[in-house]
């Protein structure tokens, strides 16, 4: 029943008109042949890929989910077929360094394509998504023959790859890891543990799956400081790939959970399993956050996706579901009733789905490119600046664009009313496979921890203040004491959001202050702290898109439409949406003796 179309035009506004992306591709010689034709025509491909291959598969994935048996996990009927011409297609190297096989095109472009797909079928994406933390982790760190032997398979996709952190004992805190890892004496390491909550560890896609494992070294310190990185396949290699005996990695069950059915969540048991060491002794958990950062941004990018697709067949179905009369009117009189469209509080949510999905949507594509200039860059000093960059927003995208994304979903089904209750209609499976968005790769709270605790109150708000200088300059050059033509029609998004960022820095300094005397002021103000800082954030990106659509209203007059549709979007937002910071800003300056002067024994009196 789910329809699902790839939003070109708007990836494409974005890409031209708000974010310059083809003259930023050009101050790179590697990706000179990502011209505006050529990407246009792998963005047609990828959306008949997806719209005609994976879309038909979400639903009945999602009804038959993935079968274990005896160690062996089998994928949902046509989730094989759809890899296997994805591989042929050859859209897992798209991204990927020509030296390992890849097309070599930017990392970007793999950022789009993962939106396309994920959009039409979360399940199935994940599958070829995790390779790329895997990659990008062996890229960075590995030797030069992992390299050969690792990147080009995972590069063209006939082995995939899994981050393996997660313990029984431990999630968030990787301190407790127990895993171990013993020396051959050999260069080799016999890794011997469980892994949970595993994605994509076990499945029938491919030949290998290589997996990223965190363990300990013998008489490795304590904690943290004592855990190291190791590559262990499903199936032991020798050096040219050739595939031999099973490695003793096994797949104990499959969980049995509330949504993405169709992707294998695994336990994974490693007896004595071969692997190799990636990265220095002890260094482990640094490797580890190259891949991090990489899931991170994948994860806020299914808060786009399940809002994207909720609000496209929310947006069918009430232009089509007739019930009632606007209040203002007949609107239909040739009918019994209206569509429910008509009714302003319907239409308030398909606005606030609107105003996420494509706010998000700009958000993403901001942090891919600074993805690029991380990976491209030819000095230290510019490499670093953009990572600081991007690690600053980075919490920001994950846990605000996938609360968003669920509140997106959780609209829709409000939208269709009893009928999206019911599975047929597919709207209560975006809502289900939208719920562990906010959960996994850092719950929202560790995503807030994050922001406040160690990218604020550690650097004295020294990325705050990078990044809030670039809006306050946008703000600038756009406003009414600017020479720019569209000055009067911009100040209703300049001035709101020049007084939002005035008092984040504030807010910001005063919460450092406070928790000076009090650290829990750190933990009971950090959500409501990353909220308000994610509305400020979505809110520079629609200024700038609606700066954008003045642009070229004066001069594309076939598109007339979708520009007045974006600004009329980005008017609905800042008048919307972005006065919730004022809430977040009241309730994150609060003491938090009410969240913690109540004794643990006295919640309850059962």
């Amino acid at each position: 029943m789910l329809t699902y179309k790839a939003p070109v035009a708007d990836i494409n506004f974005l890409l031209k008109d708000v974010f310059g992306y083809y003259s930023h591709y050009e101050k790179f010689p590697e990706f000179e042949e990502a011209t505006p034709d050529l990407v246009d025509a792998i963005f047609q491909e990828c959306a008949k890929f997806c719209e005609n291959e994976l879309l038909p598969l979400y639903q009945s994935g999602d009804k038959e989910g993935c079968q274990f048996d005896n160690g062996n996990v089998t994928t949902p009927k046509g989730f094989k077929d759809a890899y296997q011409k994805y591989v042929e297609g050859g859209w897992q190297s798209l991204s990927h360094p020509l030296e390992h096989g890849g097309q070599g095109l930017p990392p970007s472009l793999g950022m789009v394509k993962s939106e396309m797909m994920g959009t039409a079928n979360w399940s199935w994406a994940m599958y070829p998504g995790l390779s790329h933390g895997a990659m990008n982790t062996v890229e960075t760190h590995g030797t030069k023959e992992q390299k050969e032997l690792y990147l080009t398979r995972l590069t063209e996709g006939t082995w995939t790859g899994t981050m393996c952190l997660t313990e029984p004992q431990c999630g968030t805190d990787l301190g407790q890891v127990k895993t171990k890892a013993v020396p051959n004496g050999d260069g080799t390491y016999n890794i011997t543990g469980t892994k949970i909550f595993i994605s994509a560890g076990e499945h029938d896609l491919t030949e290998n799956i290589i997996h990223i494992v965190l363990a300990r070294l013998p008489d490795a310190p304590a904690g943290t400081r004592g855990i190291s990185l190791f590559i262990v396949p499903k199936i032991q290699t020798d050096q040219q790939g050739n595939l031999g005996e099973g490695n003793n990695v096994t797949c104990g069950s499959i969980e049995d959970k509330m949504g993405i059915k169709a992707s294998a969540t695994a336990v994974l048991n490693f007896d004595n399993a071969q692997g190799v060491l990636i990265g220095p002794e002890n260094k482990g958990l640094e490797c580890m956050f190259t891949f991090m950062n990489t899931a991170r941004i994948g994860t806020a990018l299914q808060g786009v996706c399940s809002a994207e697709l909720a609000y496209q067949n929310s947006l069918i179905y009430a232009k089509e579901r007739l019930s009632m009369r606007s209040l203002t009117g007949k609107k239909n009189p040739e009918q019994v009733a209206d569509p429910i469209i008509v009714h302003p509080d319907v239409r308030k949510m398909l606005m606030t789905q609107k105003a996420i999905s494509e706010g998000g949507r700009a958000m993403i594509y901001y942090a891919a490119k600074l993805v690029d200039e991380i990976e491209m860059a030819k000095t230290e000093e510019d490499r670093q600046k953009a990572d600081d960059k991007l690690g600053f927003i980075t919490p920001i995208l994950k846990a605000f664009l996938t609360e968003l994304g669920l509140e997106s979903a959780n609209n829709g089904l409000q939208i269709f009313g009893g009928h999206g209750y019911i599975k047929e209609w597919g709207m209560e499976q975006i809502v289900r496979d939208a719920r562990i968005s906010t959960l996994y790769e850092g719950t929202t709270g560790i995503q807030a921890l994050d922001l406040l605790g160690r990218k604020i109150l550690l650097t004295r708000g020294k990325s705050l203040n990078t990044f809030t200088k670039e809006v306050l300059l946008f703000c600038k050059d756009k406003s009414v004491l600017s020479k720019n033509p569209h000055k009067r029609q911009m100040n209703k998004f300049i001035w709101p959001l020049s007084k939002a960022v005035a008092n984040w820095q504030q807010y910001s300094l005063r919460l450092a202050l406070k928790a000076k005397k009090n650290r829990d002021i750190v933990g009971s103000a950090s959500v409501d702290y990353l909220m308000y800082s994610g509305y400020i954030v979505m809110g520079y990106f629609w200024a700038q898109m609606a700066q954008s659509a003045y642009e070229k209203l004066a001069t594309d007059v076939e598109n007339r439409d979708f520009y007045r549709a974006k600004i009329k979007t980005a008017e609905f937002y800042f008048n919307r949406m972005l006065p919730r910071t004022k809430s977040h800003a009241k309730t994150m300056m609060e003491d938090p003796k009410t969240l913690m002067q109540l004794d643990p024994e006295l919640l309850s009196f059962l």
